[in-house]
């Protein structure tokens, strides 16, 4: 069909694409990058008549790079799939593909593909800002991987109020309340580490006997916004873990 894919390029979008051959892919190093300065590279395969441009899973093991999570959310899902559409492209088996039949425009069908890995790298930025439910989200995700048992209810503290932790796990051994720590605003960090503390001090009653709950507090330290003050505020009446050691808070929960 397309019998140097380099010199068709070369001659519709010069030399700000390079290409080179590997391991039986014609690769484009293109002129874009992603959000943290690594090139998006592209590759030409061709076979029974027709070829296929593919970033080869590149883009999309990228952003799960950028992840504590191990699954994308739905609303990123919904992002990437919302990219491919408009650029016109495939999501298969993690890979952004576009077929070139006889009679398409290579360049252009490149083009497609790399705006639309552009695009879907950019979801980066929506995982940074992301709001507090979206961080819940993830642990809830993290959670059903894990085949960890979990519910969502209200308790009544010693003081009557209704506290609403954001998880109540069970595993053989230890049952545990968990609440979720997260803002993206430095000034709003001790608030937030306050109302926990106010929580867990009504609710000690649930702390103590032989089916005691075990309560953990979980940071969303993936922004610079807690101070040591607010890890010490809660080290008394809850095990500390933080997010970016998804492990560490899922063992504190079997142990």
């Amino acid at each position: 069909m397309i019998s140097s894919p380099c010199d068709v390029l070369n001659a519709r979008l010069g030399e700000l694409f390079s290409c080179s051959s590997m391991d039986g892919h014609t690769r484009i190093r293109t002129p874009f990058l992603y959000p943290d300065g690594d090139v998006i590279d592209l590759f030409v395969r061709e076979g029974n008549g027709v070829a296929t441009v593919s970033d080869l899973g590149e883009t999309l093991r990228w952003l799960k790079m950028q992840s504590l999570s191990p699954r994308r959310s739905q609303r990123q899902q919904k992002l990437v799939e919302d990219a491919c559409l408009n650029h016109g492209i495939e999501l298969y088996r993690g890979m952004l593909m576009a077929r070139v039949r006889a009679g398409d425009d290579l360049a252009s069908v490149v083009m497609r593909v790399s705006q639309g890995a552009l695009r879907v790298a950019d979801i980066w930025f929506t995982m940074r800002t992301r709001s507090f439910e979206s961080v819940t989200e993830e642990v809830e995700l993290c959670l059903v991987e894990k085949q960890i048992s979990f519910e969502r209810g209200p308790f009544v503290g010693r003081s009557g109020r209704t506290w609403r932790p954001d998880f109540h796990t069970r595993l053989p051994d230890k049952s545990s309340l968990v609440y979720v720590l997260s803002t993206g605003s430095r000034g709003a960090a001790r608030g937030v580490a306050e109302h926990v503390l106010a929580g867990w001090y009504d609710l000690t009653s649930l702390h103590v006997g032989p089916e005691a709950l075990q309560f953990v507090s979980l940071f969303d330290d993936t922004m610079d916004v807690w101070s040591a003050e607010d890890f010490n505020l809660l080290s008394d009446l809850s095990t500390i873990t933080r997010w970016s050691q998804p492990e560490q808070f899922l063992q504190a929960l079997a142990t």
